[in-house]
């Protein structure tokens, strides 16, 4: 089954198409990297696809409906979830809190039935509270339910974002850059992490400038350059790829890619 399916996907920016005519196509149950230099459309391509931007040109279908155009929260709604590059974690709220944020799409009881503390009420946040828990669990954060979130690792907080993004129950979860700023432990935790997500049977799209984690995790690597794509392929023939070296790999880029895949 194909999850997500972009074709010809365009927008431009004060005359700089940002993204010129790239298609995809990621298969139910993969890995698919977005990989490039600076500026060259990663997280716009993610944009397009989450629909906080509009495509002028091309459409968007998602488990085989089209969706060209749909607002975030609609796209959510269809198992559609992600993080951004920079953190958006409520410091003061607890790790429990922030992820029952996450929640909301499978909340049903208004402002009304909160102001007369209904019973539906407390059913409600009990069942939300549950299932904050479960998906701390998934990313290894169960011990850390009641901690402020401001008082954790930043190597915690990245996976306290994919727990939140988890906590919508998605069936593809777009990863923005998770291992920004991360050391190595706690790269390899994302990298756990993001393997059992798949295994899971979520879908994930990860676009993410450490090549040893692209390199490990991936199905398919989709490579951007100027908002058009320079080449698509297996890890392997990513990392052999010619132009790609020479865009953005280079010789630091593909030493990294061949411990990955030693």
């Amino acid at each position: 089954m194909t999850m997500l399916e972009a074709e010809r996907l365009a927008i431009t920016f004060g005359g700089v198409r940002a993204i010129d005519g790239v298609n995809i196509s990621i298969a139910s149950g993969q890995v698919f990297s977005i990989i490039g230099p600076n500026g060259s459309g990663k997280t716009t391509l993610l944009n397009l696809v989450s629909g906080i931007y509009t495509p002028h040109d091309g459409s968007i279908r998602l488990a085989g409906t089209t969706v060209t155009g749909l607002a975030p929260d609609q796209l959510a709604r269809r198992g559609l979830s992600r993080t951004f590059q920079n953190l958006q974690i409520f410091s003061r709220m607890t790790a429990l809190e922030n992820v029952m944020v996450g929640r909301h799409r499978h909340e049903r009881t208004g402002i009304l039935a909160d102001l007369l503390h209904l019973p539906s009420v407390k059913r409600q946040n009990k069942a939300t509270a549950e299932a904050a828990r479960a998906a701390l669990a998934r990313v290894g954060l169960a011990d850390a339910a009641f901690r402020p979130a401001g008082s954790l690792a930043y190597g915690a907080l990245k996976r306290l974002e994919i727990a939140r993004a988890l906590a919508s129950e998605p069936t593809l979860l777009l990863l923005d850059e998770p291992a920004a700023g991360c050391n190595p432990v706690e790269t390899q935790e994302l990298d756990q992490v993001i393997r059992a997500v798949v295994k899971d049977g979520v879908t994930v799209v990860l676009v993410e400038h450490d090549m040893r984690l692209v390199m490990n995790i991936s199905d398919r690597v989709h490579v951007l350059a100027r908002g058009r794509t320079l080449a698509e392929g297996t890890p392997q023939e990513v990392r052999a790829n010619a132009e790609v070296i020479e865009a953005y790999l280079g010789a630091h880029g593909l030493r990294e890619a061949a411990h990955a895949l030693d």
